[in-house]
């Protein structure tokens, strides 16, 4: 006689996630891609297109408009995920800026590009694949 409890990968106590907005969620990692993809083949550089780019920009106002339909899922980390990534590489793009505009910080400003480049690959990248495994980005 077959078993009939549940295992714990069959949890009923987790919120259903609607699959609309795990469409809606790889649309906005596609559009981080994508601006990620123009960073890299224009010459325009990585973390520029990032955070200037218009597609990163319709991503974060997307978060924020469906960020509330999230809530309770696992999505709701991808949304936070999404949304801190797009802002910390506007505020280390800006402090690469404001470095670059004194004598020594030159250097540092130059070496914070790639380094930020890096991370912004990193973060879409690891959030993509996460989603792929309807795994949420980190436990709180």
């Amino acid at each position: 006689m077959p078993d009939s409890t549940p295992s714990p990968s069959m949890s009923t106590d987790a919120p259903r996630v609607d699959e609309s907005l795990v469409s809606y969620t790889n649309v906005i990692y596609a559009l981080h891609s994508l601006s990620v993809l123009i960073g890299l083949t224009t010459f325009h550089m990585i973390v520029t297109s990032f955070v200037w780019g218009l597609p990163s920009i319709v991503a974060v106002i997307m978060n924020y408009a469906r960020r509330s339909a999230t809530t309770g899922t696992y999505l709701e980390s991808h949304f936070r995920w999404q949304i801190r990534t797009f802002w910390f590489a506007a505020l280390w793009s800006c402090v690469a800026v404001l470095l670059a505009a004194t004598l020594v910080g030159i250097p540092l400003a130059l070496a914070t590009i790639p380094v930020l480049s890096i991370w912004i690959i990193y973060r879409v990248a690891r959030g993509w694949l996460a989603l792929r495994d309807r795994k949420a980005m980190y436990t709180v």
